[in-house]
């Protein structure tokens, strides 16, 4: 009667190592599913970066024009304001930053014309402002060389 007990033990110990076993192998796929999601995630995430830097070495640290600042009186509609403006240019090279010193003068002189044929109205919301952006940009690229001056910016828009 003894062998009878010692049986249902030993079933019982074998069910209980089968279900252990299959608990230990569904833990270990889903650490390794787990795992294999993270990793993918941070090699790609890592791999858009590389990339990204790569993009970043290559493209060139622009060169910057600097003008003085203008300040010329332009008219509202009932009386004169003053609109201060600094403007500065975004050139290709070294090179075409010392034609635009050698012909500044030429430059500060048809920007500030065209500034004084301004008014307040057509400068006071940006659609003017870019439109002036644009009249500069095509006025600077008649006195240099063609393609020299890439972009004008403002860093300084101040009308009262």
């Amino acid at each position: 009667m003894a062998s009878k007990d010692e049986q249902p033990v030993e079933k019982t110990s074998e069910k209980g190592k089968k279900s252990l076993k299959l608990i230990i192998i569904i833990a270990v796929a889903v650490v390794i599913a787990v795992g294999g999601t993270v990793a993918f995630f941070m090699l790609s995430g890592g791999g858009h970066k590389k990339e990204s830097e790569v993009k970043t070495e290559n493209k060139a640290v622009p060169v910057i024009f600097p003008l003085e600042p203008f300040i010329v009186n332009i008219y509202d509609g009932q009386e004169l304001r003053y609109l201060r403006v600094k403007v500065e240019m975004e050139v290709v090279n070294e090179e075409a930053k010392s034609e635009l010193t050698a012909k500044q003068a030429q430059m500060r002189d048809t920007i500030l014309v065209l500034l004084t044929t301004k008014t307040m109205l057509d400068i006071r919301d940006q659609q003017g402002k870019n439109q002036l952006r644009q009249e500069i940009f095509n006025a600077v690229s008649r006195i240099v060389s063609p393609g020299k001056v890439q972009k004008i910016y403002f860093t300084d828009f101040v009308v009262q």
